[in-house]
């Protein structure tokens, strides 16, 4: 008898025809005669979701991703079966589902297509691995670009690319590194001047090819889980951010200290070393908000612990630095060190918090401590329970925000770097191994962390940051990019990523300036510092193995420098703080490439320099070691230099002055950005006037600026107050114009208004119809004058 040997790779499957139909509320159903089923569920006008069972049936709906505050908003919904396929039709939106293999063709309500499936929906049952691999080809248009996926050290524009997401601690990472720390399977196209995005949301490993194996398809695929992803219409670049935003969520307004100048190093230690490093702060009058305590605080590594020999009155050095400004963040990580004295350790196991193998044993993993457990935060009850560890540190020491690292998980003496993948997990009622939860870890974690200090911290505003993270992580906390190098290179890379992760839907980020490892020299480190005014998260952090990275490091005068730009962030705050306020209301990225600023100009689709923060300043690094002018381009339309108030007309690339003393940073005419007076620290003194700095415009221009008390929570009642300001020129002449929503008042009574390039002679002056004194009228020079 022959027997004919089954095949030994992967088999590939994907839908027949359409057998029937099925509508179930504001959800459509679609099942082949092979057994294939897809829902196609309308969540907004704008956004449409799509998920296919393989096998007949849908698991269990749950995602983490998703906000529990999302509420789904339809204007028009309907479906109507045609000869070849299937037309749902939104207020917005025409997709098509052909009843061949399900192949879907989303276009505008103009007819304009939008995306399209090449392949569509298929899949690899694995046998030897048990599993079902979803895969998803679409086509790629001739000129479409690719953006988002977090925070890739790769160019900013993905077309030709290939990646992963698997969170993964990668030391010391290189350019074009994948993957590396965190997971947002989300990404945005644009073709025909119109952009969409789709969200991935499938928390296994992911893959991405865009256009990279054919450069007519791009292809999105996980290594388990089902094909559930959502599509979001803008046509605007920032519409399908905002969008993307509102499905996964917002981050509440930080304390506005968190937005100031940050210290940190592995490690500060002892007691005396940390303040020495914050009194000289106070000294060179450099300001500085907080300072960071790394894993040598603790006692052996034990989280949770004060290190008796380093740190041995942990609240009185709190209370004491609190006196000068600063404050305490310190460093908490997911090991617990395994230590039958340990009470953390004790209580985990007896209360069965920790992960286990598929056996039913502990899982052991080394880090930092040693032998460790690790928690299972995608359990509630575990979660709760570390949020109440922090306890002792907020409540207790004034502790005021937590950094939450190696939370990929990252392990070290494996080659994986990671928990054994037969690790399980509770998954919030939705039981799985660590192949399903491992790029979630992170995420958990530090919602746990987050409630903890939200509890703890009360009624101060909590503060918490992330190495990994998952999307819809922004709703909890902030995050860096990892442990870089101090290389030019790698300050490419960090503006690069930052960029990338703002667009991604988590603007609340920063790098390690000056890089975590190795030792920049004193341009480098000045140029960095440059960069990082304009990133929301604002830190310097280094290993200290090559030397300090202190402002004062480097010598006087690079120190003066230093200073003179951690001063330009201090006074840009209230504006940084109304940025926030944008993306925490709306999902506005706080950063923005300028092809999010005119994605009409194909010029603009492949630059990476350059980008805005806000509407109304844009910024473009030098990055590169000797430069004393660079190339730039600016969005079409004009822009004043920041330092001189010069017009220069954007549209083409334009040679520009960028010396140590006056980087390239520009204006949007007709802005209004207010500044705050240098202080050592948020909160040092009362604030007994804002500046206003508007730049002329012959037009219309509205700017916005947001206020509230900078910490506590009665704002989420109301209490703040939205300042939008009109600026309207017409060659002779210039109308400003305030209107308030809200009651709050800050606490200062005044403007300082500083006018930028007038293009008339200054008189008359009229406040609210009543002329001004020339008098009291400055003079600052040519087409620039306050008063």
């Amino acid at each position: 008898m022959f027997y004919q040997s089954a095949p030994t790779g992967p088999q590939e499957f994907a839908p027949d025809f359409v057998k029937y139909f099925q509508e179930k509320e504001d959800k459509f159903y679609f099942h082949t005669h092979n057994g294939v089923i897809l829902c196609v569920e309308v969540y907004t006008d704008y956004i449409i979701r799509f998920r296919y069972a393989s096998e007949g049936y849908f698991l269990n709906d749950f995602s983490y991703a998703i906000d529990e505050k999302f509420s789904k908003k339809v204007e028009k919904k309907s479906c109507e079966e045609l000869e070849d396929y299937y037309l749902i039709q939104t207020a917005e939106l025409n997709v098509q589902v052909e009843k061949k293999a399900l192949r879907v063709t989303i276009k505008d309500k103009e007819g304009n297509i939008l995306n399209e499936d090449e392949k569509g929906f298929h899949w690899e049952e694995l046998k030897n691995h048990a599993g079902v691999l979803p895969k998803m080809t679409k086509k790629a248009k001739q000129a479409e670009h690719f953006y988002g996926l977090g925070d890739k050290p790769t160019t900013l524009n993905l077309r030709g690319r290939r990646l992963q997401n698997w969170g993964t601690d990668e030391y010391g990472f290189a350019k074009h590194k994948d993957p590396i720390y965190k997971n947002i399977p989300f990404y945005i196209g644009l073709h025909h001047k119109k952009a969409y995005g789709i969200f991935f949301d499938n928390s296994f490993k992911t893959f991405f090819d865009f256009a990279s194996e054919r450069k007519t398809a791009m292809s999105y695929w996980a290594e388990g889980g089902e094909m559930n992803y959502y599509f979001i219409n803008g046509p605007e670049l920032n519409s399908v951010v905002e969008r993307y935003s509102e499905l996964t969520g917002t981050p509440e307004m930080p304390p506005l200290w968190a937005l100031g100048f940050h210290q940190c190093k592995w490690s500060y230690y002892p007691e005396s070393q940390v303040r020495d490093i914050c009194n000289k702060f106070r000294e060179y009058e450099i300001p500085c908000d907080a300072i960071y305590l790394d894993i040598d605080y603790m006692d052996g590594y034990r989280c949770f612990t004060w290190s008796p020999e380093y740190f041995p009155e942990p609240k009185k050095m709190v209370d004491d630095l609190a006196e000068q400004g600063f404050k305490t963040i310190v460093m908490i990580d997911p090991g617990i060190k395994v230590d039958k004295d340990y009470w953390i350790c004790q209580e985990g196991v007896e209360n069965d918090y920790f992960c286990k193998r598929e056996d039913g044993h502990l899982m052991r993993g080394k880090v930092w401590p040693g032998d460790c457990y690790f928690p299972d935060y995608t359990r509630p009850d575990v979660r709760e329970w570390w949020a109440d560890l922090y306890e002792g540190l907020m409540k207790d020491v004034g502790v005021a925000g937590v950094w939450n690292d190696m939370n990929e998980p990252a392990l070290f003496e494996t080659d994986t770097k990671t928990f054994p993948l037969d690790v399980r997990h509770d998954y919030d009622g939705n039981p799985c191994s660590h192949k399903k939860a491992h790029n979630i870890y992170g995420m958990q974690m530090v919602r746990a962390t987050y409630e903890g200090l939200k509890k703890w911290g009360y009624p101060k505003r909590p503060f918490a940051i992330t190495r990994s993270c998952y999307s819809g992580t922004q709703r909890y906390s902030s995050a860096w990019t990892g442990d870089n190098i101090a290389t030019w290179e790698h300050l490419w890379v960090a503006n690069i990523q930052c960029q990338r992760m703002a667009i991604s839907g988590m603007s609340f980020i920063g790098t390690d300036i000056g890089g975590f490892t190795e030792h920049p020299s004193s341009e480098l480190f000045i140029r960095w510092v440059q960069l990082g005014i304009f990133h929301p998260f604002f830190r310097v952090h280094s290993s200290g193995d090559h030397g300090d990275q202190e402002p004062w490091s480097f010598g006087n005068e690079a120190m003066q420098y230093v200073k003179r730009f951690i001063e330009l962030r201090y006074q840009l705050l209230p504006y940084i703080y109304t940025v926030f306020y944008q993306h925490a209301k709306y999902g506005t990225p706080m950063l923005r490439p300028i092809s999010f600023v005119d994605q009409e100009d194909p010029h603009t689709l492949y630059r990476q320099d350059e980008f805005m923060l806000g509407d109304s300043i844009l910024a473009c690094p030098v990055l590169e070691p000797n430069v004393k002018e660079r190339p730039i381009y600016l969005p079409k339309g004009w822009w004043y230099d920041f330092w001189t108030d010069k017009p220069i007309k954007g549209g083409d690339e334009t040679v520009v002055k960028a010396t140590l003393e006056e980087p390239p940073i520009f204006m949007k005419p007709g802005a209004v950005v207010p500044f705050y007076p240098v202080m050592q620290y948020v909160g040092e003194k009362p604030i007994e006037a804002a500046t206003l700095h508007i730049y002329y415009k012959n037009g219309v221009e509205e700017s916005l600026v947001y206020e509230d008390a900078g910490d506590g929570h009665a704002y989420k009642e109301g209490d703040c107050v939205e300042k939008r300001f009109t600026v309207e020129g017409n060659g002779d002449g210039m109308t400003i114009t305030q209107k308030k929503t809200g009651p709050f008042l800050p606490e200062y009574k005044v403007y300082d208004i500083v006018i930028h390039a007038m293009p008339f002679t200054i008189d008359p002056i009229l406040v609210n119809g009543k002329a001004i004194d020339l008098e009291d009228v400055d003079i600052l020079e040519y087409g620039r004058f306050s008063f």
